[in-house]
């Protein structure tokens, strides 16, 4: 009897993880702006969500990228199509460094300031946000360049990762029974 798959292998996981980090890396920078708009103490529950975003984002990342190279093993395209898969990995180890820097930024201007037992004041929080945001604009553009390339990859080269390895159409759809 064929089995559905019901879990992909790990070179078709990539298509299916993707999306994850790219939707919860854009949600975070909301809840970064509540709170810097609320100012302390009432806002930091929305920059402890903005971090919580960022890190569940950035380990998304992480098995995006690991799932992205073994899903480009299997990969046979044109010279072009070549060249834009190089460019959306580099992009993507990029955005990766990019985001664990900002995620790690955003835990020490949150928690080092309650270790060390001196909070910093309004203003000093607020320009330390705004800077923040204005690296975070920056990662976000590579980001979506990744997206985008991956995205060209897919739709302008028919590159695609095998999402299921075996699919049983027997057991998807039911046959009208024939009676003889």
């Amino acid at each position: 009897m064929p089995y559905l798959a019901l879990v992909p292998s790990w070179n078709g996981l990539h298509p299916l993880i993707v999306h994850f980090p790219i939707a919860l890396l854009l949600v975070a920078p909301l809840f970064v702006i509540l709170g810097m708009a609320i100012g302390p103490p009432k806002g930091r529950p929305f920059l402890v969500s903005a971090l919580v975003l960022m890190a569940l984002g950035t380990s998304s990342i992480f098995v995006a990228v690991e799932s992205g190279e073994a899903a480009s093993e299997i990969v046979s395209s044109n010279s072009a199509g070549k060249a834009v898969l190089l460019q959306h990995q580099n992009l993507a180890e990029t955005t990766e460094v990019f985001f664990t820097l900002l995620t790690v930024v955003l835990a020490v201007l949150l928690y080092v300031p309650r270790l060390l037992r001196r909070e910093l004041g309004p203003q000093v929080n607020v320009a330390l946000l705004a800077v923040f945001l204005l690296f975070y604009i920056t990662a976000v553009l590579f980001l979506v360049n990744t997206a985008h390339r991956g995205a060209r990859l897919v739709h302008e080269f028919g590159v695609k990762a095998p999402v299921a390895s075996c699919v049983a159409a027997t057991d998807l759809v039911s046959s009208p029974s024939r009676e003889d």
